[in-house]
């Protein structure tokens, strides 16, 4: 199975006591495949990878394999800050089927240069043989086009880039940059219908999991060349990602999700639920996507 177009990246669901509920993993699964997307991830930041243990975070991409079958191939995150670390989670997904690696920088405060950089990725890709896209989601670990394409050009193992920046033009220099072969994935969540107009070859992002039939549309528009309506669902999903972005985006998801009959759980410990003022808004916004 290919790896390309609508790719959400699935919540995790947590009781009201902090605990992970694999049972809730299958439901979301199922929902999402219906409505018609072409890949999941698990662990990624929408869901909450950053607050998984390493049991946890095996336990959840199992689910998740599981409950996918053949249907779609599944992606499996890696936030950690060391490359040792990220080796070790990794190593954990190789009897699992996982078709691909989503591994950040480090992400606590300090940056390894670019030659560093270079390293950390070409090790996961070298010691665990599996795929890896580079999540270039770090605010102060971000790497360049150039450095990605580097990378990509250096480490055959490392398959394409999640580009997060919030910078379509960021997109637009690694689709201009790239080799044919290296997958460039948007997680511009307000723009993914420029950036698969501009060639992207799909979306790694929270809207596909708040709202997955819409996203699905648009990628289905763009690739007829229907623009109207691509342009009207751009419209309307941006309308929803400004009630979801903020510091408790996984929240606001899992609200979204819940709204559509997806049983997402709770966000995990200290991370609020969505406030009433979110839940209305979604709500409203949900509604304009009907």
């Amino acid at each position: 199975m290919t790896l390309h177009g609508i790719i959400p990246p699935m919540t995790t669901p947590f009781g009201a006591d902090g605990e992970l509920k694999l049972d809730l993993v299958k439901g979301q699964v199922d929902w999402l495949i219906g409505q018609g997307v072409h890949g999941l991830a698990a662990g990624g930041s929408t869901g909450e990878g950053h607050a998984l243990d390493a049991a946890e975070f095996r336990d959840l991409v199992g689910a998740t394999v599981e409950a996918a079958g053949a249907r779609v191939p599944v992606i499996a995150g890696i936030i950690v800050d060391s490359t040792r670390d990220a080796i070790r989670r990794a190593r954990m997904m190789r009897d699992m089927k996982v078709a691909a690696l989503q591994v950040t920088p480090v992400h606590y405060l300090f940056r390894p240069d670019d030659d560093a950089m270079l390293t950390h990725f070409k090790t996961v890709a070298e010691e665990t043989g599996m795929p890896v896209i580079i999540y270039n989601v770090v605010p102060w670990s971000y790497l360049s086009p150039a450095l990605l394409v580097r990378i990509m050009r250096t480490v055959p193992g490392v398959i394409g880039v999640k580009q997060s920046a919030g910078d379509l033009k960021l997109v637009a220099d690694l689709l201009n940059t790239a080799d044919p072969s290296h997958l460039i994935l948007s997680a511009v969540d307000a723009l993914l219908y420029p950036s698969f107009a501009l060639g992207a070859h799909g979306t790694i992002a929270a809207l596909p999991s708040a709202a997955p039939r819409a996203c699905v549309e648009l990628w289905d528009a763009v690739k007829v060349g229907d623009h109207k309506k691509a342009l009207d669902l751009h419209r309307r999903l941006l309308t929803l990602w400004n009630t979801l972005v903020g510091d408790n985006l996984p929240a606001c998801v899992k609200f979204a999700q819940t709204q559509q009959r997806c049983d997402a759980g709770l966000p995990r410990p200290p991370m609020p639920p969505a406030s009433p003022r979110q839940q209305d808004a979604i709500a409203a916004a949900l509604r304009g996507l009907a």
